[in-house]
C-alpha cells in the first residue's frame, strides 16, 4: 500500500472512532450547552491534549502494559466511567443546567479544559484504539517511527477538532433558545446528565475484560 493511501485509511478509521458517540462527545456537548462556545472549545482543547498524550504513550510502547495486564485496563475503565458518571450526576442534579456565571468565566474555562483532558485520558475507547489500531500503522518502510507517530497524531488532532468543533457549534446554537426557556433548559440538562451516566455504565459493560 502506498503511504498516501495508508494515511487515508488511518483517517477513515479515526473519523469513525471520533464520530461514534461516547464519553468525549457527551462531555463536549454538555460543556457547549452549559457554557457556550468558549466552554465547548475548552472541552475540545482538553480532549485534544489528552489525545496527544495517548499518541506519546502508544509511540513509546507504554500502552503494551494495558494489553498484557487486564486488571490495569479494567482499573482505568472504572476510573473513566466513574468520572464521567460523576459529571453527569452533577449536571442532572444541577437544575438550571445552562445558566452560566460571567464572573467565573475564566475559571470555568480552565476547569472545563482540565475535565476534558481527564475525560479523554480515562476514556477506554481511546486506549483500545491505541492498542489495536495505532501500532498497525507504524511501518518500518515509511521512515522513523517517531515521525510517523507525529503525522498520525496530527491526523487524530485535526479530526477531533473538526468533529467536536461541529458539536460545539450545534450546542452553542441551541443555547440561546434554552436560556429563554428555563423549564426546557432544566429538563434537557437533566436528560443530558442521565445520558452521560448511561454512557458511562454502557462503556464499562461493553469494554470490561476478564483477567
Amino acid at each position: 500500500m502506498e503511504h498516501t493511501a495508508h494515511l487515508w485509511l488511518f483517517f477513515v478509521l479515526v473519523f469513525g472512532i471520533v464520530a461514534l458517540p461516547g464519553l468525549d462527545m457527551a462531555f463536549v456537548l454538555a460543556s457547549s450547552l452549559g457554557g457556550g462556545r468558549n466552554a465547548g472549545l475548552s472541552a475540545v482543547a482538553g480532549i485534544v491534549s489528552g489525545g496527544a498524550c495517548h499518541v506519546v504513550v502508544a509511540a513509546t510502547g507504554a500502552a503494551v502494559l494495558l494489553q498484557v495486564v487486564p486488571a490495569a485496563f479494567n482499573l482505568l475503565l472504572w476510573l473513566g466511567a466513574l468520572y464521567v458518571a460523576w459529571i453527569g450526576f452533577s449536571l442532572f442534579r444541577g437544575g438550571a443546567a445552562f445558566t452560566a456565571s460571567p464572573l467565573e468565566g475564566e475559571r470555568e474555562t480552565s476547569a472545563t479544559f482540565r475535565r476534558g483532558m481527564v475525560t479523554n485520558l480515562l476514556n477506554p475507547k481511546a486506549y483500545l484504539f491505541m492498542l489495536a489500531v495505532f501500532p498497525q500503522f507504524l511501518r518500518p518502510e515509511y521512515g522513523p517511527t517517531w515521525i510517523q507517530a507525529l503525522v498520525l497524531g496530527v491526523i487524530i488532532t485535526l479530526t477531533q477538532v473538526a468533529v467536536y468543533g461541529a458539536i460545539v457549534l450545534v450546542g452553542d446554537g441551541a443555547r440561546g433558545w434554552l436560556e429563554s426557556n428555563p423549564r426546557a433548559s432544566a429538563a434537557i440538562g437533566r436528560g443530558l446528565g442521565a445520558l452521560m451516566v448511561l454512557v458511562a455504565v454502557l462503556t464499562v459493560f461493553k469494554e470490561w475484560r476478564s483477567a
